[in-house]
């Protein structure tokens, strides 16, 4: 599907193409690359490319065109209620008076930043503006999701400290699987921002919009590496906890065997088909009996008082 938007006042649908103003495709049809390219002379290499998942964040330039991918965050929800965060690439691109972005995963960036381009009234931005813009609105993005990411986090842990569970565990696992691809995408986009800032120098841009782009980015990088060392730490804690509660178990079930086997040994030495002096004794059988136990009991002091319960 293909959308015009002006901005004026925020970026509002228009009916046709205007000069400057952005042109969003979203899951384009044959028919929508048939028009890019009779109409614009977009690069449909380019343009296919943003359907791998994979794609990485890149800065390319291909006759007139600035060809530009970043990766922007996506969360879904899956059958089992669980809450799935991932990145996907968008793709941007500039020429002249031309600004198109294309889009084949939902994501709730770029419907967020025309919600607030309205909000603040904003009029005739430029096309680097607009993808500083574009940027800065994914950064933000990112922020949002890993503060919904520290909240499931701290939730899995309180769970844990009243009951060591699996699913759990399991929970805490994927959330270091998603931090590893907000890091990996947003170093990908900072690279892409640099290679932005040196194209820019010498082209009318917002030098604030810019700088903020840089410390939202910036930010969101250090948030996702604190967040992603905390749950590393976290697991590593929990492992042990793990191996220290299995080294009680097996230690436990060590001093039944051994406290068992007493008896057993006392029976068996007693009950051999050989003379033993009490065949015809009547209280032959409570002696074995007291004997196993007095030796279970000096056994377990012995035990108890050792380091072995330590």
């Amino acid at each position: 599907m293909i959308s015009y938007w002006k901005c004026k006042e925020g970026f509002n649908e228009i009916n046709q193409w205007k000069s400057g103003c952005w042109v969003r495709v979203t899951n384009p049809t044959l028919n929508d690359l048939a028009l890019l390219q009779e109409r614009f002379a977009a690069p449909l290499d380019f343009i296919d490319d943003a359907e791998d998942i994979e794609e990485r964040p890149r800065v390319d330039h291909e006759d007139n065109w600035v060809l530009v991918f970043i990766r922007v965050p996506c969360k879904r929800i899956d059958e089992d209620g669980e809450t799935i965060f991932s990145t996907a690439p968008l793709a941007i691109l500039i020429r002249d008076d031309v600004f198109i972005t294309v889009e084949y995963y939902e994501n709730e960036v770029l419907d967020d930043f025309i919600s607030w381009s309205k909000r603040r009234r904003m009029n005739s931005v430029k096309s680097y503006d607009l993808l500083l813009s574009l940027m800065l609105s994914t950064s933000v993005w990112y922020l949002k999701y890993l503060k919904q990411m520290n909240t499931m986090m701290n939730a899995a842990e309180e769970r844990l400290e009243q009951k060591m569970d699996n699913d759990e565990l399991m929970r805490m696992m994927g959330l270091g699987k998603f931090l590893i691809y907000f890091i990996t995408s947003l170093k990908g986009n900072a690279t892409v921002l640099a290679r932005i800032k040196l194209r820019t120098r010498t082209l009318p841009h917002d030098e604030d919009l810019l700088e903020d782009v840089e410390i939202e980015t910036q930010q969101a990088i250090d948030t996702a590496e604190i967040y992603s060392n905390i749950l590393e730490r976290q697991q590593e804690t929990y492992s042990s906890v793990i191996g220290n509660n299995l080294n009680r178990i097996m230690k436990t079930l060590t001093v039944v065997t051994i406290l068992l086997m007493i008896p057993t040994v006392v029976a068996g030495y007693y009950g051999m088909n050989v003379p033993n002096g009490m065949e015809a004794w009547p209280y032959g059988f409570p002696f074995a009996v007291v004997v196993s136990v007095v030796l279970m009991l000096s056994c377990y002091i012995f035990m108890r008082h050792s380091k072995f319960f330590k």
